[in-house]
């Protein structure tokens, strides 16, 4: 059966039609959208499918990208690619595509300003609390109330004076990170 003369093909075949492991080929066929036809037991792309995933691997064996694909042909995922000669792509986002889109906002919302500037001396209530209640406190924590790395810290030693508190270290923390006791000059 001659590569362009084919009907359908059964998608087993296609890790060895490209020499790539089959979890590849089904992560591109993922990318794109196919919509595989089931027969039996097995999965089988047409001939339009199986034309765009010979112009996707010959992209990507020149040095291409999936995304430089599929921004190339113009495709989007907002058409179906299903069994049948239809040339779209899948309409749903991937789980991935969600969990990134998810984190992005977070990171994102964390840089932006906030309605009212934050209380610069916010630090000094949560030092106090510290050293009126005896918390331990982990290396992270003065990190960032301090406003320095925790290698910083690490380089003063056993003790050191900071904003008028005295940080003496005092055992360590679940996660082997240090404890370091809070007390006012």
């Amino acid at each position: 059966m001659g590569r362009g003369q084919v009907d359908r093909i059964p998608v087993n075949q296609l890790a060895e039609r490209y020499q790539l492991a089959r979890s590849a080929v089904y992560k591109r066929i993922e990318d794109l959208g196919i919509k595989t036809e089931k027969i039996g037991n097995k999965a089988y792309v047409n001939a339009e499918q199986l034309r765009l995933l010979d112009e996707v691997h010959q992209f990507i064996k020149s040095g291409g990208t999936m995304p430089e694909f599929l921004d190339s042909r113009g495709l989007t995922r907002s058409k179906e690619l299903s069994s049948d000669l239809s040339s779209g792509l899948s309409t749903g986002q991937s789980d991935l595509v969600q969990v990134v889109t998810a984190i992005a906002a977070q990171v994102v919302s964390r840089f932006q300003p906030s309605a009212s500037p934050p209380d610069r001396l916010a630090y000094f209530d949560k030092l106090e609390q510290a050293a009126r209640n005896g918390w331990l406190l982990r290396t992270s924590e003065i990190a960032d109330l301090l406003d320095l790395s925790p290698s910083e810290i690490l380089l003063y030693g056993n003790s050191f004076r900071e904003a008028g508190f005295v940080f003496t270290q005092a055992g360590y923390r679940a996660g082997g990170e240090i404890a370091w006791r809070v007390s006012k000059l």
